[in-house]
């Protein structure tokens, strides 16, 4: 062996960044199977690498028997690899490992047959395969939770994978923005979710929906983020449609919005670009709940907020022009808030209020009497959505889009419901009493074209608008 084999170890070394010193190890292992399928003993192998002088030998050590002991016999194939090494007799007889005496001599490597030679080989690659498993096992298991960029491989079905550097990260289904395209060689920006073990290579799981990928995207395009002068304090997203940030500066010499929002909106720009047009609003985090709850229902303007903490619940009262764009889309704009405070929220109109005032107090006395009401409640008759649809004069399609957004579990019209879930839903869009009819569908109609072009940069009070729905519910929950 010469300077040719210290070549072709620098050339694996560089190629699958494997230490030199673990491709030696993965070398003094496949010549000691060699040596045993070869031989039919089980002698200590190792390697003499002198990358100096271009050289390598292969030395076999042997321990000297005393006296009247009689040397092992050789062992077959099949045993080669679970054979005893030469030295456990003699421990086994009394000696000290410090007391054995070895005998070394060198093995040429020309002299294994092919057998040998081809075990030497499968050993090599098995090594090495599992040297680049632990070392990509290694490299990210330490990056969960960083967001990194990714080009798209392939996808089948339902999956999408993407090249992370030299390995292949999957992107599950459920982890995909609604809607997005991935196209071949498309460039993009992954959050690291998990990093799995498997029979095979490392599984990566990367996600393009957690809200930390928000969190970290900010990190990446804003200084004052990354250095934490402004703290992320809460981040609420529905992937693909809108996020909300909530944001709070150390320094009070700099304006945490106008860092993140950059000039002219660049930094936000790149946020919203990188998430394919994904709206995001910009909140200022305060510690009292009151103030933080308008900001996060920003940009609609909210009158009045009746806080009851020991229930982390709140009452807001909007102006009646301004009922329709708190609300936003379907319950966006009040769910997102909801998400982000992590208070549950109702909103009310200035004249709902007015005519039927409800402040917020603690849990009465009677409380467990009304949950059992509530459960004997849940066990009685079911509703189908299309019978609730047809007394609420809507499209059974409308209702069951609707009753997905709160959680309901339905699937089409001829789903059923609880007589419970049915009551929420009656008071979530008739606002507790009236009929549709009764209300002014027009005017909820044109606050939602006012309010359709909200920015993707939003600061409490600010004159953008959110996305606004027809809709006709006056109360929201989380």
């Amino acid at each position: 062996m010469n300077g040719e084999f210290i070549d072709a170890l620098e050339q694996l070394q560089k190629e699958k960044d494997i230490p030199m010193a673990s491709l030696i190890q993965t070398v003094e292992a496949a010549m000691q199977s060699a040596y045993r399928k070869h031989f039919g003993v089980a002698e200590e192998v190792r390697l003499e690498v002198d990358t100096a002088a271009r050289t390598v030998r292969i030395i076999a050590r042997k321990p000297i028997l005393p006296e009247g002991m009689q040397e092992p016999l050789p062992v077959g194939e099949e045993d080669a690899e679970q054979s005893l090494a030469v030295a456990d007799p003699l421990i086994e007889a009394g000696l000290r490992p410090e007391e054995i005496e070895y005998e070394e001599h060198e093995v040429d490597a020309s002299e294994f047959g092919r057998i040998a030679a081809q075990t030497a080989k499968q050993v090599v690659m098995q090594r090495i395969r599992e040297a680049e498993r632990e070392i990509v096992y290694d490299e990210f298991s330490h990056r969960v939770g960083e967001v990194v960029t990714g080009e798209v491989q392939r996808r089948d079905a339902r999956n999408v994978f993407v090249a992370v550097g030299r390995v292949e990260a999957l992107l599950p289904a459920h982890e995909q923005i609604p809607g997005e395209p991935y196209r071949f060689n498309d460039r993009i920006k992954v959050y690291i979710l998990d990093v799995r073990r498997t029979t095979k290579n490392p599984q990566i799981i990367i996600s393009r929906t957690h809200p930390n990928l928000v969190l970290r995207l900010f990190e990446l395009e804003v200084p004052e983020v990354y250095d934490g002068i402004v703290q992320i304090r809460s981040v609420a997203r529905e992937p693909g449609a809108r996020s909300k940030v909530a944001v709070l500066s150390t320094d009070p010499q700099v304006d945490p919005v106008g860092a993140c929002v950059g000039h002219r909106g660049a930094r936000v720009q790149a946020i919203v670009d990188e998430l394919r047009g994904e709206k995001i609003d910009i909140v200022r985090y305060n510690d009292g709940i009151q103030d933080y709850l308008r900001s996060a229902l920003s940009p609609a303007k909210v009158s009045d907020v009746y806080a009851n903490e020991a229930e982390r619940s709140a009452i807001v009262v909007a102006p009646d022009n301004q009922l329709s764009l708190a609300i936003g889309r379907r319950g966006q704009n009040v769910r997102l808030a909801a998400q982000l405070t992590g208070w549950r929220i109702d909103i009310r109109s200035e004249s709902q209020w007015a005519d039927n005032p409800e402040p917020i107090v603690t849990t009465p006395a009677g409380a467990p009497a009304a949950a059992e009401a509530a459960e004997a409640e849940d066990s009685g008759e079911r509703v189908r959505v299309y019978e609730l649809a047809r007394q609420l004069e809507v499209e059974s399609k409308d209702l069951v889009e609707i009753m997905q957004e709160e959680g309901i579990d339905v699937t089409s019209h001829a789903s059923s419901i609880t007589a419970r879930q049915a009551r929420m839903v009656r008071e979530l869009l008739l606002g507790g009493e009236g009929d549709l009819e009764d209300l002014d569908v027009g005017e909820l109609l044109g606050a939602e074209d006012e309010a359709d072009t909200a920015g993707s940069q939003t600061e409490p009070g600010a004159p953008e608008a959110d996305d606004s729905d027809d809709l006709t519910f006056v109360d929201a929950e989380s």
